[in-house]
């Protein structure tokens, strides 16, 4: 059993690389974002607003534990902040998984994000100004966890196709 766990900070990739790697490779495809919003039927936005950020990290951990226990092979798409909190990076230190960290540069993040703000809640509600400083602070204080995965893939100048072809050549 492998599991293939991919991070980075939000609007990397994450998901979409998930989704292509997890055909390629016949593993199953599975987001945590996408877990959590179904079993509390809510979207990650809605409980933020609701009931915080400290419930959501907790919830996050509960369900990543959980999902780590499965015997099935399969590339896992984590939310951004997720190996930055409640001890996750050392649930991601396993023998059987391979986390990759997707990194990009602040400029890159922030093309992308412009456009979802609506649907991202650490970055709705500020001006492009400064948001541009919220990603750089806030990937400069996530690096540390980041920068521990055990590969590092650079995706600003490459397609999603690209970039998964380069994390096979790196697992096999």
């Amino acid at each position: 059993m492998k599991k293939i766990i991919l991070i980075g900070y939000m609007g990397s990739g994450k998901s979409t690389i998930a989704k292509l790697l997890s055909k390629n490779m016949h593993y199953e495809f599975l987001d945590l974002d996408e877990i959590i919003e179904k079993e509390q039927n809510a979207s990650v936005s809605a409980i933020f607003e609701r009931k915080g950020e400290v419930y959501f990290r907790k919830l996050e951990h509960e369900v990543l534990k959980r999902i780590l226990q499965s015997e099935s092979n399969m590339v896992l798409s984590l939310g951004g902040g997720t190996p930055c909190f409640s001890n996750n990076q050392e649930l991601l230190k396993q023998e059987d998984i391979d986390t990759i960290y997707l990194k990009t540069s602040i400029d890159k993040l922030y093309e992308r994000l412009r456009t979802q703000k609506a649907n991202r809640p650490l970055i709705a509600n500020k001006s492009e100004d400064e948001m541009k400083e919220f990603i750089a602070k806030h990937l400069f204080e996530r690096s540390f966890y980041y920068n521990q995965a055990k590969y590092i893939v650079t995706t600003d100048d490459k397609s999603p196709q690209e970039t998964v072809l380069e994390i096979q050549s790196l697992l096999i």
